[in-house]
């Protein structure tokens, strides 16, 4: 018995062995996400801001959100809908954050500002400008007791310029930078985005340059600051409407559902919904046009290339539209995609997350609110083989997290 024990013993202690120098080779402990270790002083409220940091939380970094007292983050009141007082809003961009009340309006909640962000990697707001340096926050007097930090600022306009000053929002600032001219039917008046895709890209931007910003402090051991404005993404995310301008001196109008360079390329009527097809190659339409039975698209030397297609349009989607028009979303989309050929139908949101492949993609999770029990939210789309995206918590209450955090200063 005793040399069974002895032998069991050894065994479990050589698969122990194993595993350390397995996670020593990888240098990363067990459970250890990208930016574990990073702390994320935020400041930002909204959406741009708070987009960013809680991408940072699910790659590891402690993001600790500091906000007013009384109505907190901007976003708490945004509704409705409201359950239970919570902003279903606010919900979609704070999960994973430790919630901290400070008033920066007093010199005690200016000094535990300035002690976290001494002990932080990272800091990030999205104040109108000059606000921080008014309340002793800004990046030349943070970084001179700790020159390692990162620290980002975002503006809608930027921080030089007429429009500086401003006010804006992401509808705003897409009405001004170009997207809400190319969004909307060609006859019909502009439309804003569905949600706020600027404010998105504006955060994806500040998380990248964030990360590259730490990475590069890995070097130099020292920090830096980072500026960028809703304006400044809005005219890179133009992408080839601004070359057409810039390069091909032609404007672009309202794009409604068609692309301006690939024919068929939008959405068409079935007859119980809308179904989108595209052919961005000659294969493609090819094989869209075995899908529809209609080999005399196929073979009409009008429609051989893209550009003829393009330059054919009209004609060629009234085509599409009229077999479109015989039979049911699901009956397009099963024949279509069978053929090899781009489609998909036109959902609502309820029937996105019916979807099977949406199921099948377990971005929806369950996380444990305070005041609101399990709740439904979705989770990221990253997946990294080692250093895996964690979700560490659901969004916070207002000021859950005060005493735990400013407690340890």
């Amino acid at each position: 018995m005793f040399k069974s024990a002895k032998a069991g013993h050894s065994g479990a202690f050589l698969l122990f062995a194993r595993y350390v120098s397995l996670i020593r080779r990888q240098r990363y402990p067990l459970g250890v996400s990208a930016l574990t270790g990073i702390r994320v002083l935020d400041f930002t409220r909204v959406v741009s801001g708070p987009y960013c940091t809680q991408l940072l939380s699910d790659l590891g970094a402690e993001v600790v959100k500091i906000e007013r007292p009384g109505s907190g983050d901007d976003s708490r009141a945004f509704g409705p809908p409201f359950i239970k007082g919570e902003s279903v809003y606010f919900l979609s961009l704070n999960r994973g954050k430790k919630s901290v009340v400070i008033d920066l309006a007093t010199e005690p909640g200016r000094e535990a500002a300035r002690r976290l962000a001494a002990e932080s990697d990272v800091v990030i707001e999205n104040f109108r400008t000059g606000y921080m340096g008014s309340v002793g926050l800004d990046y030349e007097t943070l970084a001179s007791d700790n020159p390692r930090l990162v620290y980002c600022s975002m503006t809608a306009f930027g921080e030089t310029g007429p429009y500086k000053d401003r006010a804006g929002y992401d509808v705003m600032v897409s009405a001004l930078g170009g997207m809400m001219g190319l969004t909307g039917m060609p006859d019909g008046p502009p439309v804003k985005t569905g949600v706020a895709l600027l404010d998105v890209a504006t955060g994806l931007h500040a998380a990248t340059a964030i990360c590259a910003a730490l990475y590069e402090r890995e070097r130099s051991g020292k920090g830096q600051r980072i500026e960028l404005s809703l304006l400044g993404v809005q005219l890179a995310t133009l992408i080839n409407a601004s070359s057409v301008y810039l390069v091909a001196g032609e404007v672009m109008g309202h794009q409604g559902n068609a692309h301006v360079a690939i024919v068929p390329y939008r959405a068409f009527r079935a007859a119980d919904g809308y179904v989108v097809v595209g052919a961005a190659n000659d294969s493609m339409f090819t094989r869209l046009c075995a899908a529809l039975e209609a080999p005399d698209l196929a073979d009409d030397r009008r429609y051989t290339t893209n550009a003829d297609r393009v330059a054919h349009s009209d004609d060629l989607e009234a085509a599409i539209g009229e077999r479109l028009a015989t039979a049911t979303v699901t009956e397009w989309v099963d024949r279509i995609s069978a053929a090899g050929a781009a489609v998909a139908p036109v959902n609502t949101i309820s029937e996105v997350f019916e979807d099977p492949q949406v199921v099948a993609s377990g971005q929806v999770l369950p996380f444990e609110h305070t005041t609101l029990g399990e709740i439904r939210l979705v989770g990221s789309p990253i997946h990294m083989s080692r250093t895996p995206v964690r979700h560490k918590g659901a969004p916070p209450t207002l000021g859950e997290h005060t005493q735990e955090v400013l407690g340890k200063l």
